[in-house]
């Protein structure tokens, strides 16, 4: 993937902190830039601040302090509509309308754009080619689908309109192991071919190595540290150590199963 450092970041959180009404502080002091055409991995525990950054990037949620910028407009100044309409969202659980079929579910936003139908047909048929789906499924409705096919037409549907930014949470982490890592191949080659910026939310560190350009690590509504996959298997930081050695410990469970 290639990454684009001579350009302002395409997403700058500066001083950025999030409080819940009765006082709950998520997110802390939050400086975190993504350059244009990387995969920045938020990786943490559960309450770590992952999604919560997330939501503040598309003005899901408003910081209670600091300042989001978005292709060097504050979000704050943005238009919702635009700001949401320019940035794809996955999550794990999919989000599709159920009364709708896949093909219209993915060209939800081109058409609230006004794009002429057989554009809009054309799309999702390219899109259903890209993610790895048979054309015929585009009359189909999500619960006629396994749990991979509709994870795939909700990356689709986040790429319908061609969006500069992806933030994906946790978007293969409901998914069995076989169709999780075929995920995560199509998405190394979506990404190596489209050169989107994405902002990629996992508490997997496999994942996290495997798919990220750069690891933000989170850990109580704080950023830890950034490192690149190999800085981070090599990083003397507590708690990425923490992770490397789960990690590890993980590998080692697996090979002395094997050998018992």
């Amino acid at each position: 993937m290639k990454v684009n450092h001579s350009e302002d970041p395409a997403i700058e959180l500066r001083d950025v902190a999030y409080t819940l009404p009765n006082g709950q502080l998520l997110l802390s002091a939050l400086n975190l830039q993504v350059e244009r055409g990387e995969t920045l991995v938020l990786l943490g525990r559960s309450g770590s601040g992952k999604t919560t950054t997330l939501k503040l990037i598309n003005r899901l949620l408003i910081p209670s302090s600091g300042e989001v910028l978005v292709n060097g407009t504050s979000t704050a100044k943005s238009d919702v509509i635009r700001l949401r309409r320019g940035i794809g969202y996955v999550i794990q659980e999919v989000g599709l309308f159920p009364h709708y079929t896949v093909e219209r579910n993915i060209a939800l936003v081109p058409r609230l754009e006004g794009w002429p139908a057989e554009r809009l047909h054309q799309r999702v048929e390219e899109l259903l080619q890209m993610v790895g789906l048979e054309a015929q499924l585009a009359a189909r409705y999500p619960h006629q689908l396994s749990g991979g096919q509709r994870q795939r037409v909700g990356v689709a549907r986040a790429l319908a309109a061609d969006p500069a930014i992806l933030l994906m949470d946790e978007p293969f982490g409901a998914l069995d192991a076989i169709t999780r890592d075929q995920l995560q191949r199509e998405f190394l080659s979506l990404q190596q071919r489209l050169n989107k910026t994405v902002v990629f939310v996992t508490h997997d560190l496999r994942e996290a190595l495997r798919l990220g350009s750069r690891i933000a690590l989170m850990e109580a509504g704080r950023l830890i540290t950034i490192l690149s996959p190999i800085e981070f298997l090599h990083s003397t930081d507590p708690l990425a150590a923490a992770y490397v050695r789960a990690f590890a410990a993980g590998l080692d469970s697996i090979a002395n199963r094997g050998t018992s």
